[in-house]
């Protein structure tokens, strides 16, 4: 039979429907999406959603999502096979090519005004509105905890769709109607229990129209779902086998670094690279923005060759030091420097104007670089009329967008190629390595160039997390926390990150206060408010957000509220919570460590902390012991809910990572400047915890939520303040620096 493409060739992903009064662009909303999977099918081929694909090699499953180790390619491929009935350990796992059909709904979700336990429909009218923009725009991004919630209902709906376009290609060719197929391991099974493969089904699924109106399988009848699934990365990366950016190779290839201006956004006032180009294995010298870059025939002589350049640099457009940069920090509290205000029940001043002291506190926050393992890396070819890039991202069209702008090239001669990351925690969410690949690649058209960065480079042109200041007060009355009044001041994630992007939002940023402004408390008098500074170093996305931060600031002064009230911090944030799922997280806390108190005993310490984050609740219990060497951390307990657990062992091991990534920089971790540049270039001056430092975690996930969420990331926000809270359990020591190892010890 001939072969010929899908003639519809787009296909409607199943998108929620927006909430009443978001009209603007309703239409272009609507309209369906281009299935990037029809321009390249060839005969016998069929693409019936932008999720499966389906030729002589057999099913290849589509996750978009970029994978930087929180397992999103696995989760999204199981997604599209429990509906589809394959096994995704059978099939061919693609990431796809960048297309605005794979927008991510639910990527702005934190971007509004409203807390995650608001479910009023004003705030559910506007969380609408976040998905009509990301789709408009095709903003294909991966971040904020969101890949199951964007996938959740998308990918099953896809994979149901191609099972059932199948199943009407099998009707077609046997006369069997489809209401009387079944789908079993990549097969339509027909009434007398002939199999008819998908493959062989594939050429006159091309032709037929896919059927879209279908029904969602019930968890019960989920195969994979549910239970301890392995993920499907799991034997390449336990074996070595798994090839990351950095592992690309093709023949005749040259290899490149740069050194940038560490003073970020400062100019190379001029360079003197005669020592470099005399080096053994140097091909060429290139400037690139604020810098220059090396090639040559290795990577490590190209390092080698970077370090010999004399480079006069120009001043960074900040204050050069920390010291004047918390300066900075402490003028812009203040009334003309307020970005919002989305806490404010009660009146505050009225209980802090009374007579009896009131609680006061100032906690800081420095500036922390993400520092994964593998450093940035790129790899470019660059022809006349094309241009590919391997490289791991989780912003493929963005770097499609900067790199028509810098080639002149229109966008269908540009061609991302995903690939798995070696660690990301927020710093692949930048396209300044793959630019400045480019940027070296325009001067050796025809050859393929990879471009690394070298450690230092990596720590000290990492767009950090903010540094941040709090003034908080409080007043409590005997047994109960009375009035909370929390200042925040940091700069603008929003502006800093976006600006690069070329689509930087007006208005408020949330998240110089997310993490305690949304916090599911009662305090009768309860106030935070955000002040913006000005930009200093650039900043970006930083696992977990501005939760990592807040969530320490939030968590530590309200245990010091509840310690001056004489209450139990545990019990106390039970009777403030106003929030059921959350209570009940608080609850299962409690009786996973048999909380008693937060006294263990003599020279020991308990401390609890409650976030929640990305819509998730996680209540975190740290326990310690005051040796004689310093502080040891005992045993972690945590609790959370994701409304629905999809993949069980994979849950444990991100709130696990979580809580170790979480710990770990609270005890250890800062970027500090001088001239203009971090301090700490590489992991002997910026220190993770180490093994024999990890406590015993215990986890467990409830299921009260109303919609899945995800869990890469809320695991962070409570590490770091139940363990300040334990060490003062523990010591009667309050910290409310980070790291802590400024003021204590660890062993």
């Amino acid at each position: 039979m001939g072969v010929v493409k899908i003639a519809r060739r787009t296909f409607l992903i199943g998108t929620v429907a927006v909430a009443g009064g978001v009209a603007f662009g309703y239409y272009q909303y609507r309209r369906p999406l281009p299935n990037p999977l029809l321009d390249s099918l060839g005969t016998g081929e069929a693409a019936i959603t932008p999720y499966v694909k389906i030729d002589a090699n057999g099913v290849t499953l589509i996750t978009p999502r970029a994978d930087k180790g929180q397992g999103a390619y696995s989760i999204q491929a199981y997604l599209l096979a429990e509906e589809l009935d394959v096994d995704p350990l059978n099939v061919n796992l693609s990431v796809g090519v960048p297309s605005k059909a794979y927008y991510n709904s639910r990527v702005m979700d934190e971007a509004f005004p409203f807390a995650a336990t608001d479910d009023s429909a004003v705030a559910n009218t506007v969380r609408g509105a976040g998905d009509v923009v990301t789709r408009m725009m095709g903003m294909q991004m991966t971040g904020g905890s969101s890949t199951v919630p964007d996938g959740y209902e998308k990918l099953r709906h896809a994979g149901a769709v191609a099972r059932e376009t199948l199943k009407e290609a099998a009707a077609v060719k046997t006369g069997v109607r489809r209401s009387q197929l079944t789908t079993e391991d990549a097969h339509v099974i027909l009434p007398d229990g002939t199999r008819l493969s998908y493959t062989e089904l594939a050429p006159i699924a091309a032709q037929t129209e896919p059927v879209t109106d279908v029904v969602l399988r019930e968890p019960g009848q989920w195969r994979y779902l549910g239970k301890e699934i392995q993920r499907t990365d799991i034997v390449g990366k336990s074996t070595g086998r798994e090839k990351y950016g950095i592992d690309v190779s093709m023949d005749n290839m040259l290899f490149a670094t740069v050194r940038a201006n560490p003073g970020f956004g400062g100019d190379m006032r001029g360079y003197d690279a005669s020592a470099a180009e005399a080096m053994r294995g140097v091909k060429k010298i290139v400037p690139v923005t604020s810098g220059v870059g090396v090639v040559a025939d290795n990577t490590w002589r190209a390092f080698r060759a970077a370090e010999a350049i004399e480079i006069d640099w120009g001043p960074g457009p900040y204050p050069a030091t920390s010291a004047e940069m918390w300066d900075v920090l402490d003028a812009h509290i203040d009334e003309a420097y307020q970005d919002h205000r989305n806490k404010n029940v009660g009146d505050v001043e009225t209980p802090l104007a009374r007579g009896q002291e009131a609680v006061e506190a100032e906690y800081r926050l420095p500036y922390l670089a993400h520092a994964p393992l593998e450093p940035m890396n790129a790899t470019v070819l660059l022809e006349d009329d094309r241009i590919d890039i391997w490289t791991g991202t989780q912003i493929p069209r963005f770097i499609e967008n900067h790199v028509a702008t810098l080639t002149g090239l229109a966008h269908d001669n540009i061609h991302i190629h995903v690939q798995p990351m070696g660690g990301s925690f927020g710093h692949r969410l930048e396209d300044t390595y793959v630019l400045q690949a480019v940027e070296i690649a325009k001067a050796m058209k025809g050859t393929p160039i990879k471009m690394t960065w070298s450690r230092e480079e990596d720590m000290t042109h990492d767009y950090p997390r903010p540094m941040a200041l709090a003034k908080a007060r409080g007043k409590v009355k005997p047994g109960a926390v009375e009035a909370c009044d929390l200042d925040i001041v940091c700069q603008s994630i929003a502006t800093s990150w976006f600006g690069r992007l070329k689509a930087a939002p007006p208005g408020p940023d949330q998240t110089i206060s997310t993490g305690a402004w949304d916090q599911p408390y009662d305090i009768p008098n309860y106030r935070v408010t955000g002040y913006r500074a000005p930009e200093m170093v650039p900043v970006s996305s930083w696992r977990s957000v501005a939760a990592s931060g807040n969530g320490f600031i939030h968590e530590g002064f309200l245990d010091e509220l509840i310690h001056a009230a004489g209450a139990d911090p545990l019990e106390e944030r039970i009777r403030l919570c106003n929030h059921n799922v959350s209570r009940k997280v608080l609850e299962a806390v409690g009786d996973m460590c048999s909380w008693s108190g937060f006294s263990l005993g003599e020279n020991r310490g308990r401390g609890v902390a409650f976030v929640i984050s990305f819509g998730v609740p996680v209540a975190e219990v740290v326990d310690v012991t005051d040796t004689p060497e310093g502080i040891r951390i005992d045993r972690v307990y945590v609790a959370c809910d994701v409304g629905r657990v999809l993949d069980p062992i994979n849950l444990e091991a991100q709130v696990t990572g979580g809580v170790i990534f979480g710990l770990g920089h609270a005890m250890n971790c800062e970027l500090t400047y001088e001239d203009y540049a971090p301090q700490q270039t590489n992991y002997h001056a910026y220190e993770a915890m180490r093994l024999y430092q990890a406590p015993e975690i215990e986890v467990r996930a409830l299921e009260n939520l109303d919609q899945i969420r995800g869990i890469g990331e809320p695991g962070v926000p409570p590490a770091a303040p139940a363990l300040a809270n334990a060490i003062f359990a523990a010591t009667g020591k309050r910290i409310r620096e980070l790291p802590l190892n400024k003021q204590i010890q660890f062993v």
